[in-house]
């Protein structure tokens, strides 16, 4: 899927910025600019630069739970372990309680991360020296075990938002360590494998909200089922659309992003066709969308290309529903992925964006 590896780690950070919108703020605005020969330099100029803006506005700190011998009591005795400390003659009084701290899960979780990145072989020394750097305002700090970490008990809120892209590109890094079957070396992210998909779909719904604006809807949706009012649906799955687009007169386009190796399968006779449970999805949403029968939803495959001779782009008309099935080649300069997905609203709307 990889044609042009710098081109293509380029088109990760662009997508990045789709993502997280802060990656918009002029202090990323050089590493636009970068070439980077592999993904964990891209990470790295990310979570350093991203660093050095948010030491600027001070660490994120919240109460922990801490437990301690101390010579004054603070918070709650624990009495057991105070005993065990008598018995030892030590005059010292166990105390759970709650410390205002920077040492939490998420400052722990850029530390860690950091510090790999930092052990890197693939990380060029530039990025090494800035992480190093920052790291000594991290001394209160501690390094925790990866497979620890809890991460759907990570929230963001007023007080941290600020950690939300910092905190997900950490998850990239990390994640992918656990899924490599390390043996002491420093193994490469497997980034396009594990991540992209999402990535990919991310940045396509983001791409059209932004761009079309007060002109379009754009979001990702939820798509009822279709049924008699007195049928049950309790057992019925959920269709949740990767991006639904529609217009103020019903007219509507839903489309779900495919990010695979191969776009296409091969049947027992060595015949190349598109994955059928694809095709199946869409033409489902798309019908139970189309709860009157009025032919004004339509629905899109939209494929990232992949390195096979055949690239699906074909158009059909199912049961009086428009389909297209359609590839967006991501290993090519931006602007030409940008034109790419603008002439989606184009060719069903007729619209142009109407900002960059």
């Amino acid at each position: 899927m990889i044609i042009d590896k710098s081109i293509f780690i380029q088109n990760i950070y662009y997508m990045l910025t789709y993502a997280f919108q802060v990656l918009k703020q002029k202090n990323y605005e050089k590493i636009s600019g970068e070439k980077f020969d592999n993904i964990e330099n891209l990470f790295a100029s990310i979570l350093s630069t991203g660093l050095a803006q948010q030491l600027k506005q001070g660490l994120h700190r919240e109460y922990v739970a801490i437990n301690d011998n101390l010579n004054t009591v603070r918070g709650k005795i624990n009495l057991s372990e105070t005993i065990k400390n008598k018995i030892k003659h030590k005059n010292m009084m166990n105390c759970d309680f709650d410390e205002y701290s920077e040492n939490n899960i998420y400052n722990q979780i850029i530390k860690t991360t950091a510090y790999y990145l930092i052990a890197n072989g693939n990380v060029d020394n530039t990025y090494k020296k800035k992480l190093k750097k920052i790291m000594l305002y991290f001394n209160s700090v501690d390094i925790i075990d990866k497979t620890t970490i809890q991460w759907k008990n990570i929230h963001f809120n007023k007080s941290n938002k600020n950690y939300n892209m910092l905190i997900n590109i950490c998850y990239f890094v990390l994640h992918d360590l656990l899924l490599s079957n390390e043996s002491g070396n420093k193994k490469i992210l497997q980034f396009t494998e594990e991540h992209m998909p999402r990535l990919y779909e991310k940045f396509v719904l983001e791409y059209f909200k932004r761009h079309f604006k007060g002109v379009l809807n754009v979001n990702s949706s939820q798509i009822e089922w279709n049924l008699a009012p007195d049928d049950n649906k309790e057992f019925l799955p959920k269709m949740q659309s990767d991006i639904s687009i529609w217009d103020n007169n019903g007219n509507t386009l839903i489309i779900d992003t495919k990010y695979y190796t191969h776009t296409m399968t091969s049947s027992q006779y060595e015949k190349k066709t598109l994955h059928s449970n694809n095709l199946y999805q869409i033409f489902t949403y798309v019908k139970n969308k189309d709860v009157a029968n009025t032919g004004n939803v339509s629905g899109m495959l939209l494929y990232a290309k992949t390195n096979e001779d055949i690239v699906p782009d074909e158009k059909f008309v199912m049961g009086g529903n428009k389909m297209q099935v359609k590839t967006l080649d991501l290993n090519q300069n931006f602007e030409n992925i940008s034109q790419q997905l603008d002439g989606v609203i184009f060719d069903y709307w007729g619209i142009r964006k109407i900002s960059n």
